[in-house]
This record gives structure tokens, sequence and C-alpha cells, in this order.
């Protein structure tokens, strides 16, 4: 026999148990490039002025 529970889960706890694993994904942090001051993903390279670590590693075509 498979195992049964011994008590009902509350509504309560059932929903506190979810919170937890289907949290909803949080936005990823942002920092100020310190090149250009536009808001980016920290250790990743600028897409507005193509810097990493104050050093250019893209070249950014403006139109």
């Amino acid at each position: 026999m498979p195992a049964v529970p011994k008590r009902k889960i509350t509504s309560r706890r059932r929903r506190n148990r979810r919170a937890q694993t289907y949290a909803a994904p949080s936005l990823p942090n942002l920092v100020s490039c310190p090149e250009c001051g536009e808001m980016v993903r920290p250790y990743h390279v600028c897409p507005y002025c193509g810097t990493y670590r104050r050093e250019k590693i893209l070249e950014i075509k403006e139109d």
C-alpha cells in the first residue's frame, strides 16, 4: 500500500510550500556602466558603449 497522509494539508501550508518552489523570477541586478552611465548587467559587456572593465571590447555601430 502507498503512503497516505495522516492529516489534511491546510491550504495555508500548501501555499507557503509552493511560494518557495514556484517563486516568480526576480529581475536581474543592474549596475551603471562607468563609461556611458547606462544600466547594464554586472560582469557583462555594455551593449551601449561596448566596454568591459573600462576596456573597449566591441565596436558599436551608431545609426
